[in-house]
């Protein structure tokens, strides 16, 4: 059987790929994406036109720590990606993704720019 966590690994290197739609395979119909602070995105169409806007061929996902219990994954780590003008943007995340029949149907996202 194949984790939760396995299928968030899985989708999150489909998104370092730039393969979006791949990604958004991983999510249900209706999944819904909270950005705690700042907005909620509510559908598939409304998180690829996110995506579309927000990542990058140069995405990159580090990952320090995963917890699954449930239908629950914890992801904390790091996101990076190249902006407009050339120039690596880093992020400081904790994602709370809520699984249903094994695709991510909610996401609680905790996002603070890494000012290193």
């Amino acid at each position: 059987m194949v984790t939760n966590k396995v299928l968030l690994k899985t989708a999150n290197e489909a998104l370092e790929k730039g393969d979006i739609d791949g990604f958004l395979s991983f999510c249900t119909d209706d999944t819904e994406w909270v950005f705690i602070g700042e907005k909620t995105l509510k559908g598939k169409e409304a998180v690829k036109q996110y995506l579309e806007e927000a990542y990058t061929e140069t995405t990159q996902f580090t990952i320090e720590r995963m917890i699954e219990e449930g239908d629950f994954v914890v992801q904390v780590g790091e996101i990076s990606f190249e902006n407009k003008n050339g120039e690596v943007e880093s992020y400081l995340a904790s994602d709370i993704w809520r699984f249903e029949n094994g695709k991510m149907a909610e996401l609680k996202a905790f996002v603070l720019k890494n000012e290193k």
